[in-house]
């Protein structure tokens, strides 16, 4: 499956990037506003487990939500962000080993039971993994140490280019949007492609653009750029 590869490709990356962090960096602002580094690492850690329990949810038909609550979510981010460097070092390690283990441990047809993502949709758990995957990948950026979006797998770049354009489809005003094209990729609709705008660049800079993390100006646009809702 090659989204475990992603997974596996980006949890490498992420655990080289965060044993070069000096110590105090993890009290230090991330890229997203109001999170420091140390709530971007408690969440990627906590992430890992919420789909943990989605996977166990596949494999012992028994519900398993990601959360508890969003507010103890929010409580378990807000409980780890201040905690040293070290231990949040070996908190990004465990948990991503324990989604390893719950990953290897699905059968072919466990791979395809129906759970429940985060935001309330009905899922094949086959879905998962790349949950996972735009999570590692994204949030290693959002450390804000140096790391861009053009550090993803062109693959995994393109793959949430026509993800994150799918899910806006549905939400962009009536009458806006465009086509997405990479060379080499292909062409995605977002929206109404019929405005007749274009927006062409590497899969990077479309997601970068598409996920709120600005890039519009290594983009070619034919026409207006579309104003997009924020994603997630």
């Amino acid at each position: 499956m090659r989204v475990l590869e992603w997974v596996g490709e980006g949890q490498r990356r992420l655990e080289q990037t965060v044993d070069a962090l000096p110590l105090t960096a993890v009290a230090e602002p991330s890229a997203l506003p109001g999170w420091t580094r140390g709530h971007l690492l408690t969440h990627l850690a906590r992430n890992a487990d919420a789909l943990v329990n989605l996977l166990t949810w596949a494999r012992t038909g028994i519900r398993t939500p990601m959360y508890a609550s969003p507010e103890q979510r929010g409580a378990d981010i807000e409980a780890g962000a201040g905690r040293p460097l070290a231990e949040q070092r070996t908190d990004v390690r465990e948990s991503a080993a324990r989604f390893r283990k719950a990953a290897e441990a699905l059968t072919d047809d466990a791979w395809s039971a129906t759970v429940v993502s985060g935001q309330g949709r009905e899922i094949p758990a086959s879905q998962v993994p790349w949950l996972r995957a735009r999570e590692v990948w994204i949030h290693l950026v959002d450390l804000d140490v140096g790391v861009g979006m053009e550090t993803l797998p062109p693959d995994l770049a393109w793959a949430l280019v026509q993800d994150v354009a799918g899910w806006m489809s549905a939400r962009i005003g009536e009458g806006v949007g465009a086509q997405l094209t990479a060379d080499g990729f292909g062409t995605v609709a977002l929206g109404t492609p019929s405005s007749g705008v274009t927006v062409s660049g590497p899969p990077y800079a479309l997601a970068t653009w598409l996920t709120g993390r600005d890039g519009s100006e290594e983009l070619h646009v034919t026409g207006e750029l579309p104003v997009i809702p924020r994603w997630l």
